[in-house]
């Protein structure tokens, strides 16, 4: 609960009722009043362990933060500051020359149904528009400022602390659990504290958003937009970038979306190469939970429900989960890629592995668009063999992290094979490969209705892999003629036994 009991804003709340607006939303921290096309956001006159509005002075100052940093990630939504004074016969009026008695942020109004957190509760949140999101979260992160010289375990070491003394405050749960997941997050903590302050000196910290809750994405003029950053602590704010991410991640995962937060993570990714920051994934989404957990149980009874579901899912996102090295292979068309993604998110921790397909690395060594042609020189053997060494490598890399991975590649040579055989062994994970069978002609029909596609193989390059033959393939085959839910269940049950 708040430090401090809220002081009493019901002049100002009764003046912005007056302007008549249409509804009000109340999160911990803020009063939104809604009209036809904008909003009026009214900081709450409390104070948290993690920030303070108890004055007017205070309030103000936060509103022309928010505005300043919200206008850096999207400007259209955020109109300007609009202070709230008193007249002389003592009423209230916006912008006048007396007594600052309040201030709120004016905001360009979009529609409920056009936050994310909607959008993925309704289904309507696709593939092409989390691809969409992962590109904005890149490009936020690209331009956040550097964080100076400093620990990055220091730092996140405060976070933690902050949320156990919030999660005491507010008591969601019994204090045994509270302190039970503490120490699981601190000894998690402590597994990777070099890792980062690695990451720290190399940039990876950086003032973001620090608050990309699903709630704080929305659609704006049909693109992702994100809104409602962290304004009121640099520090809380100047995180690694991959904890950024990982508030999207769980609320996905929270969600049930999990194959939507596999997604955002593998596109986030291609873009930006964090992989050695995977091993702290698991601890990045348990934290942000605990966030949601504690600014639920703050919100009252009415929100104990949700404040202790997201505190038994930091519980579950912090267990150890084994990593395991996936090969698939196929000739083209055969439904590789479409079985990856249906797979990824189950495989490992959370938010499950990371994909590491030929036809992308392949775009990438070429420095372009994933869906963008190649000629034909990019498929040279000297390219091809470069390619795989480079998934090879990549898969190395994840496992090292203590991450699954799925390898997605033709496969159609047995030096190749053995190759990523042999990665597994050398991590020390389990391996196990799979060959999607299907006929010809039908793989002809499948390359003939793809669009905006990874692969440039046509039906010639697929007519040639077939005609090498693949009789020598010891991987279990998969019928890819049965669906991806079929051969889903049958990869899940070989892992088990």
């Amino acid at each position: 609960m708040p430090h401090d009991r809220e002081p009493d804003q019901q002049e100002t709340i009764d003046f912005l009722y007056a302007q008549r607006p249409c509804g009000r939303i109340t999160t911990h921290a803020s009063y939104v009043f809604l009209f036809s096309d904008y909003a009026l956001k009214l900081k709450r006159a409390l104070r948290y362990a993690y920030l303070d509005f108890s004055t007017p002075q205070r309030r103000l100052a936060d509103c022309e933060r928010e505005l300043e940093i919200n206008r850096r990630f999207t400007p259209r939504l955020y109109l300007g500051l609009r202070r709230i004074t008193r007249l002389s016969d003592g009423g209230l009026r916006f912008d006048g020359e007396g007594e600052l008695v309040d201030a709120v942020v004016e905001m360009r109004r979009f529609a409920d149904a056009d936050l994310f957190s909607r959008m993925v509760e309704d289904g309507r949140a696709t593939p092409a528009l989390v691809t969409k999101l992962a590109g904005v979260i890149v490009d936020s992160h690209q331009k956040a400022e550097v964080a100076p010289a400093g620990r990055g375990a220091e730092a996140f070491a405060r976070v933690l602390a902050l949320n156990e003394s919030a999660l005491h405050a507010t008591a969601p749960v019994a204090s045994a659990r509270i302190e039970e997941l503490a120490i699981r997050l601190r000894e998690t903590l402590a597994c990777h504290a070099a890792l980062l302050d690695a990451r720290r000196a190399r940039g990876c910290v950086r003032r973001c958003h620090g608050d990309l809750t699903l709630r704080n994405i929305c659609l704006l003029d049909g693109d992702p937009a994100l809104f409602d950053a962290l304004e009121f602590d640099e520090e809380l704010a100047t995180i690694d970038v991959l904890y950024d991410l990982a508030f999207p991640l769980m609320d996905l995962w929270r969600l049930g979306a999990r194959d939507l937060a596999n997604l955002l993570f593998n596109r986030y990714l291609d873009a930006r190469d964090e992989s050695d920051g995977l091993a702290m994934l698991p601890l990045f989404m348990a934290t942000r939970a605990v966030v949601r957990a504690h600014v639920a149980a703050a919100l009252g009874p009415e929100r104990i429900g949700e404040a202790q579901a997201y505190f038994a899912l930091a519980e579950d996102l912090i267990e150890p989960r084994e990593p395991k090295l996936v090969a698939l292979g196929g000739f083209s068309g055969s439904g590789k890629s479409t079985l990856s993604a249906r797979l990824a998110s189950e495989l490992g921790p959370a938010p499950g592995a990371r994909i590491h397909a030929t036809d992308r690395i392949r775009k990438a060594l070429h420095g372009v668009a994933a869906t963008q042609k190649l000629p034909p020189d990019a498929y040279a053997p000297k390219v091809s063999a470069r390619v795989y060494q480079l998934a090879r490598e990549a898969c190395a890399a994840t496992l090292r992290a203590g991450h699954g991975c799925i390898a997605e590649a033709v496969f159609d040579r047995a030096e190749d094979r053995a190759a990523i055989e042999a990665v597994a062994q050398a991590a020390g994970v389990r391996f196990a490969g799979f060959w999607l069978d299907a006929p010809v002609e039908a793989l002809a029909r499948r390359i003939a209705a793809r669009r905006d596609d990874p692969s440039d193989a046509d039906e010639a390059v697929m007519r040639a892999q077939a005609a090498r033959g693949h009789e020598d393939v010891r991987w279990k085959r998969l019928d890819a003629m049965g669906g991806v839910e079929a051969m889903a269940v049958e990869v899940m049950s070989g892992l088990k036994g």
